[in-house]
């Protein structure tokens, strides 16, 4: 999905960190290591010449920021000159067979909140300007009734969140930073 000349990445953890079932963006955010400002003679000093320019957002929800994430979102591509975006966020399943089963990659883009019917400003090429990668995991499925709707997610969600959001953030940052060892990535992050 993405070419061999991106240059400049930028990682969005999507989701509220505060709500377990929401935090997967926010949780594997935080385990990419941001580079971009590790280039150049340092980084040559330090031996990590290969790396690639990566930065890290985690721009929080609409409700606690009052600003819609695609405008935050516009504002730090332009200030970065990001020439692509990976955004990571949980979603909602309509098998619950697919509850945290399940690794969504798009190149579509994504409409934060829409899987609970909370549509945020879509994040794609045609509203960002750049290419944008999608990885999505269901953790919750919505069981509408008569009188109410539901939206239920497994009682373990604390420990399956956690467990995803590693494996999530192991593989970007080896895809990302694919001259470095593995296991020295793991080190610096």
């Amino acid at each position: 999905m993405l070419t061999k000349s991106r240059q400049n990445v930028l990682v969005v953890g999507l989701g509220n960190r505060n709500i377990t079932a929401d935090s997967i963006g926010p949780k594997t955010a935080e385990k990419i290591l941001a580079t971009r400002h590790i280039m150049g003679n340092f980084a040559k000093s330090i031996g990590l010449e290969n790396l690639k320019s990566v930065s890290v957002i985690v721009p929080d929800v609409l409700g606690k920021t009052g600003i819609e994430v695609q405008e935050i979102l516009s504002g730090v591509i332009k200030k970065t000159n990001a020439d692509t975006v990976i955004v990571i966020d949980a979603l909602c399943a309509k098998s619950k067979d697919r509850i945290f089963r399940t690794v969504q990659l798009t190149d579509s883009g994504i409409a934060p909140g829409s899987g609970v019917k909370n549509s945020r400003k879509e994040l794609s090429k045609n509203t960002l300007g750049v290419n944008v990668i999608a990885i999505g995991v269901p953790t919750v499925i919505q069981f509408p009734n008569d009188s109410e709707n539901l939206i239920v997610t497994p009682k373990e969600c604390d420990l399956l969140s956690d467990k995803i959001s590693e494996v999530l953030s192991r593989c970007l940052n080896i895809y990302l930073q694919p001259e470095i060892d593995p296991e020295i990535l793991l080190e610096l992050v």
